[in-house]
């Protein structure tokens, strides 16, 4: 199974620190310092640097990584005039292993045109960038809703049990939104008091499953793409 450690860096980001079979990555690296003391740490070096997307608190570790420890970078083939020195270039029809584990790589346009996500089947396990947060989802900087409409219904036909590492710690603000349009939620309800119960303590809210999210993310839960371009409006306003 993949092992995998969470680092938070930067104002509200995740990373992620992946091992199999003694090979090593790390998740959209936006800043190279933290991870550098968690390797050191746990006594490891690094072999790739994943990139789910271009925006810079992803992928501004990257080159200090990838000096460093001569990792190679697997990232989004259409955006590689926007993120440098990509030694593995991938799309969905792209095959590719992390030590004993098979990673399959879903496209998500939405939040960037090329944005990607990674799943790795056998642990169960997705890195989900900015396309899908906990009770969220990622604002449309270059994408329609009817791109993210559609990456999301990729997402939610993955195994129930899913897990899902995003991007950043934005459960309590996305909650609080679902509730201003679902308010007679008692799943919503329950897991708002879950996720204020873990950050009072300074604890992560992530992982979520897939499960989770449909039962209480409004934008898992959108049936048609007008609805989800409606919460997603007013997501951006609220």
């Amino acid at each position: 199974m993949l092992d995998v450690t969470l680092i938070p860096i930067l104002e509200d980001n995740y990373t992620y620190l992946i091992q199999s079979e003694g090979k090593v990555g790390i998740i959209d690296p936006g800043e190279a310092d933290p991870i550098i003391k968690k390797l050191e740490e746990l006594n490891l070096t690094l072999d790739y640097i994943f990139n789910t997307h271009h925006h810079y608190d992803h992928i501004d570790g990257n080159a200090v990584l990838k000096n460093k420890y001569n990792a190679q970078i697997i990232a989004p083939a259409s955006e590689q005039k926007r993120i440098s020195n990509i030694d593995i270039a991938v799309n969905e029809t792209s095959e590719i292993m992390f030590g004993n584990e098979a990673v399959k790589v879903i496209e998500t346009a939405g939040h960037t045109t090329g944005h990607i996500c990674f799943y790795f089947p056998d642990s169960n396990v997705l890195f989900a960038g900015d396309t899908l947060f906990s009770m969220g989802c990622g604002r449309l900087f270059e994408g329609t809703p009817e791109d993210m409409f559609n990456s999301i219904q990729k997402i939610k036909a993955l195994p129930l049990q899913t897990k899902i590492y995003c991007g950043h710690e934005y459960t309590l603000t996305n909650g609080n939104f679902c509730l201003s349009v679902d308010g007679d939620n008692q799943d919503l309800k329950a897991r708002m008091k879950d996720a204020q119960n873990l950050r009072a303590q300074d604890k992560p809210t992530i992982p979520t499953t897939i499960e989770l999210e449909l039962k209480t993310n409004i934008f898992m839960r959108a049936e048609t793409v007008e609805d989800f371009a409606h919460y997603r409006s007013l997501r951006d306003n609220f």
